[in-house]
């Protein structure tokens, strides 16, 4: 393997800086910042000769709570380039790896160490200033939609929604009634394919990605913007609320797991935020941008392997 010369890595880190977020957000509040290593890429062995290779897989990006640096990268010579690419809303970035072309039992690889701080967020001080929207700023319609699992328009949800947290005093005490009915109603039961709201509903039964998708159903037809957020091996949902003046503030919570609402800690990177993700090479959109690996010409089935992993010092 090559090391990265200083000047790959200074253009990569430009890649890397912080995205905004939603206009008028307010600051959320944050302590308990603590730094990780993830090693992060792919490595692929050809069982027969292959041509035109490229994968693609996600990586961290900057969000209130998160800040990610990239500070290291190892890449085979066969390996031609490590790109990135942002997609939209924006809650989404790709790590691109081109490979031109491999022999027969050829490996190359490409490994880049990306440097994660987190903080734990706390959640607000005073819970009854914060209501729905009543304006809907461009940045949060994506947020209020139809999403792939998430049926938000289907007349069960539409019906259900309607009747949970009918006497809340405030938005927070809302979003607070649809939380807690998921939690007590839907169980948590894993499963290895993603099912969404409306199965979850019927069935009473889900794992975290249903759970998710339910609680972000009914939240979106009561007009409260709300999106997943993914981390390695879980997802959970937050909403946005505003105060009269028009600040505005995404909260987390879990649907699945252990109990938490209005705040997080979380110790593993995001992944992304979000979950209607047009991916280029894709005919329909995504509710996660997973790994993707494409080879022009092969003869055999390459063996691949995904690289997420934190490192120890």
């Amino acid at each position: 393997m090559r090391a990265m010369h200083a000047a790959d890595l200074a253009a990569i880190l430009l890649i890397a800086t912080a995205l905004g977020e939603t206009v008028g957000a307010e600051p959320i509040r944050l302590e308990n910042p603590r730094t990780e290593r993830w090693q992060i890429g792919m490595s692929v062995t050809a069982t027969g000769a292959c041509s035109g290779i490229v994968a693609t897989l996600p990586v961290p990006l900057d969000w209130p709570e998160q800040q990610v640096k990239i500070v290291g990268q190892e890449v085979d010579r066969q390996v031609r380039s490590v790109s990135y690419r942002t997609l939209r809303p924006g809650g989404a970035r790709q790590m691109v790896i081109a490979i031109p072309r491999l022999a027969t039992g050829e490996t190359a690889s490409a490994l880049v160490t990306f440097e994660i701080t987190k903080h734990d967020i706390l959640g607000p001080e005073n819970t009854a200033e914060w209501s729905v929207p009543t304006r809907i700023h461009a940045d949060l319609r994506p947020y209020l939609g139809v999403s792939p699992s998430i049926e938000t328009a289907h007349p069960e949800i539409t019906r259900l929604a309607g009747e949970i947290g009918r006497d809340a005093t405030s938005g927070w005490d809302k979003v607070k009634a649809i939380h807690d009915w998921v939690r007590a109603n839907i169980r948590y039961e894993f499963d290895v394919d993603l099912k969404g709201a409306l199965t979850a509903l019927r069935a009473g039964h889900g794992d975290c990605e249903e759970l998710t998708s339910l609680f972000i159903a009914l939240c979106r037809v009561n007009g409260i913007p709300a999106r997943s957020v993914w981390v390695p091996g879980h997802c959970y949902p937050e909403f946005y609320l505003q105060t009269q003046d028009g600040r505005g503030g995404w909260f987390p919570c879990q649907a699945a797991g252990e109990e938490s609402f209005g705040e997080m800690r979380e110790e593993r990177p995001i992944l992304q935020k979000g979950d209607n993700f047009p991916v280029p090479g894709e005919s329909a959109p995504k509710r996660y941008v997973a790994e993707t690996f494409r080879a022009q010409n092969a003869l055999g089935n390459p063996h691949v392997e995904w690289v997420r992993r934190q490192l120890t010092d």
